[in-house]
């Protein structure tokens, strides 16, 4: 027998007040595409329920992004590993949705660990020596951590 929660949609019900508040019961998690996408198109693993409708009903009227098209499959997961009582273990199915932006519309994964610029050319002596009695200076400074016991104390 299928859990209530399970059956769809909460039905709304006259004098109940706890079912007038309606929330999203999906999930969309954005991902990076593994393969070059075009500018306009995003990548979500949704939930196995949604539809192609709900996924464009979400975006617009949450948060009003205008779509052109969506596109969903799903990728089954592999069902051939083992764990370690060399019990056949299944990874999980989900749905992934390739989301068309609106026309004029892009979106550009943002950058979240951007890389350091490295100096092309090499700094004087002066420079080296100042960067390297920082390092010691900060390396020698007590851990706050250690709560004031002394350097020589620790284990």
């Amino acid at each position: 027998m299928e859990p209530p929660w399970a059956a769809g949609y909460p039905l709304y019900q006259l004098g109940n007040p706890h079912l007038r508040i309606f929330r999203p019961d999906f999930f969309m998690k954005l991902v990076r595409p593994g393969v070059p996408q075009p500018e306009d198109t995003v990548q979500f693993h949704i939930s196995m329920r949604m539809t192609r409708l709900d996924v464009k009903n979400y975006l617009e009227k949450i948060y009003n992004v205008p779509v052109a098209a969506v596109r969903t499959r799903i990728q089954y997961g592999a069902n051939n590993k083992r764990n370690y009582k060399r019990q056949k273990v299944k990874i999980p199915d989900y749905k992934v949705a390739y989301v068309q932006l609106g026309k004029g519309q892009t979106f550009e994964f943002p950058n979240l660990f951007p890389e350091k610029e490295e100096a092309s050319e090499a700094g004087s002596i002066e420079d080296h020596y100042k960067q390297y009695m920082e390092s010691e200076r900060q390396r020698q400074t007590d851990d706050p951590r250690q709560g004031g016991v002394p350097s020589w104390f620790r284990f």
